[in-house]
């Protein structure tokens, strides 16, 4: 993959594309900052957060960002820079902060946790949705001590999630309309791949581009799990792939230098830098969150 942004990011993560401005946005975590970068200009710019920024989704406003901060949601405004809270999340688990999240097709936030405590590092935190008025709602798929790779089908009938933990991605039967969950199935095992699942997306063909943290490698697996295709960067611990550009053919991928030692660092001095690959399929629009 080729270099984009030497941001040097310790802990860059879930960079979108919005289509409409024509800017990829994305986040480091533990700078509470979010990051936006316009290839047509190349103008870069960033706004500080009140606190850890984990994920965020784009909304029915351009001027809008739904935000998952590390303690519960709110909106963001890019003209007044104005954080209006809607929620904590989990505040009686105090290990636990937001992590990974994406809309489904319906439009509502779905997002997991993280569970900051180690050794050992348990499956505390939930899998969670925010509805289209508000209301927030514990998913039935189980804990997870890194919640990750949250994506869906095309037709919004999967459910993509991980516990980075267990190295294994699932799935769940989803109803995009009504939005029940039902049964969860093994998408990639454990052993099928190298690394920990991070951040997945999916493209218009139904493949599912994963990060492989720790081994330096986006893979693009196929609806029946089969591995399609593996890319490779100079940093080994991608964290987060998104489709973009005019049309959608281009995967950005961050990636992070958290807990990477000075050798480390020497080895592989592009860790925290936002990648791109030119490529033969398509990604699929976000879906926005689109408050009643």
């Amino acid at each position: 993959m080729d270099l984009l942004i030497d941001g040097s990011h310790e802990l860059g993560e879930c960079v979108l594309w919005c289509e409409r401005t024509g800017r990829l946005l994305w986040t480091d975590i533990p700078a509470a900052t979010l990051w936006s970068h316009s290839p047509s200009t190349g103008r870069t710019t960033s706004w500080k957060m009140p606190e850890r920024l984990c994920s965020f989704a784009l909304t029915g406003s351009d001027d809008r960002l739904l935000l998952g901060l590390a303690s519960g949601l709110a909106f963001f405004s890019f003209s007044s820079g104005k954080v209006t809270r809607i929620c904590e999340v989990e505040s009686d688990i105090p290990a636990t902060r937001l992590n990974d999240g994406r809309c489904d097709r319906q439009g509502r936030f779905v997002f997991g946790m993280f569970n900051q405590d180690e050794n050992p590092k348990q499956a505390l935190g939930g899998f969670y949705r925010l509805n289209l008025d508000l209301t927030l709602e514990r998913l039935p798929i189980g804990n997870a001590a890194i919640a990750n790779s949250i994506c869906f089908s095309p037709n919004g009938r999967r459910m993509y999630f991980a516990d980075s933990a267990t190295r294994e991605i699932r799935f769940a039967d989803y109803n995009p309309c009504s939005g029940e969950v039902g049964d969860t199935h093994t998408f990639v095992a454990a052993d099928a791949a190298p690394g920990e699942p991070d951040g997945s997306c999916i493209d218009a063909e139904g493949y599912l581009w994963t990060t492989r943290w720790g081994a330096g490698k986006v893979m693009r697996f196929a609806p029946d799990g089969r591995l399609d295709r593996v890319l490779e960067l100079a940093a080994p611990q991608p964290s987060c792939p998104a489709f973009g550009g005019p049309d959608f053919s281009t995967l950005y991928v961050t990636s992070a230098h958290l807990g990477m030692t000075a050798n480390d660092r020497a080895a592989a001095p592009l860790s925290g830098a936002l990648f791109r690959q030119s490529l033969d399929v398509r990604g699929l629009p976000e879906n926005r969150f689109l408050h009643r």
